[in-house]
């Protein structure tokens, strides 16, 4: 025979009245305490591992010219550009009446 009382069957309302002195699973203390806990944990470990990548990164960038071997000359290349120099006032005056010449 079953007991049905504000609209709840007779075993919800055992259940209910079992479970009247006790909180809530939800609102243990302990279990709260233990989330707030791993969470924390969670946070610092994917907080060191954001740094350690950007560490990784940072290294990747740096160039350490230390443990290369130097060649020698032969390895390294000499660029094709003119080089300039300054003239004295003799030189261009030598200069200038050479270009007359050849006109």
């Amino acid at each position: 025979m079953y007991v049905i009382i504000a609209g709840l069957n007779y075993q919800t309302l055992l259940l209910r009245l079992r479970n009247r002195g006790t909180m809530s699973k939800k609102n243990n203390l302990a279990k709260r305490k233990k989330q707030h806990e791993f969470d924390l944990r969670r946070e610092k470990q994917e907080k060191e591992k954001k740094e350690k990548k950007l560490h990784a990164k940072k290294n990747k960038m740096k160039v350490d010219g230390s443990d290369k071997k130097k060649k020698g000359s032969s390895g390294f290349q000499v660029g094709r550009r003119k080089v300039k120099t300054k003239l004295t006032a003799l030189a261009k005056a030598k200069a200038a009446q050479a270009m007359e010449l050849d006109n």
